[in-house]
C-alpha cells in the first residue's frame, strides 16, 4: 500500500511542478502517473548505477553531482513518456529539485501511517 500512496504523491506532485514550472509541460493526471512510475523505476534501476560509476565526481563536488544525474534521470523520462515534455538540463534541474521538494512536503503532511 505503500508504493501506491508514493506512486500517487509522486504524480501529484508533478502535476503541481509541471504547472509550476513554464519550462516543463504534462498532459494530464495519467501521464503524471505513468510518469511517477518511470521515475521510480529508473531511481530503483539505473540511479544506482550511475552514482557508483561517478563516485569520484559524486565526492570531489560534495555530492551536487548527484542533482547533475537526478536531471539526467528526468530527462530520459521526458525521452520515455509521451506527454512529459522537459525543454532542457537546466528546466530538468529544477524540475527535479522542486518535485523532491513537493512530494517530501506532501508525504510529512499525509498520515503517518503509525496506528496506536
Amino acid at each position: 500500500m505503500g508504493i501506491l500512496i508514493r506512486i500517487l504523491v509522486t504524480a501529484l506532485a508533478a502535476l503541481l511542478t509541471a504547472y509550476l514550472l513554464p519550462g516543463v509541460r504534462l498532459q494530464d493526471f495519467t501521464t503524471a502517473l505513468l510518469l511517477a512510475i518511470v521515475l521510480g523505476l529508473l531511481n530503483l534501476i539505473v540511479k544506482p548505477i550511475l552514482i557508483i560509476l561517478t563516485l569520484p565526481v559524486t565526492v570531489i563536488t560534495l555530492g551536487l553531482f548527484l542533482l547533475v544525474i537526478n536531471a539526467l534521470i528526468v530527462l530520459w523520462a521526458s525521452s520515455l513518456v509521451k506527454g512529459f515534455k522537459v525543454d532542457n538540463f537546466w528546466w530538468a534541474l529544477i524540475f527535479s529539485v522542486v518535485l523532491s521538494v513537493i512530494s517530501s512536503i506532501m508525504m510529512a503532511l499525509g498520515p503517518s501511517g503509525n496506528s496506536d
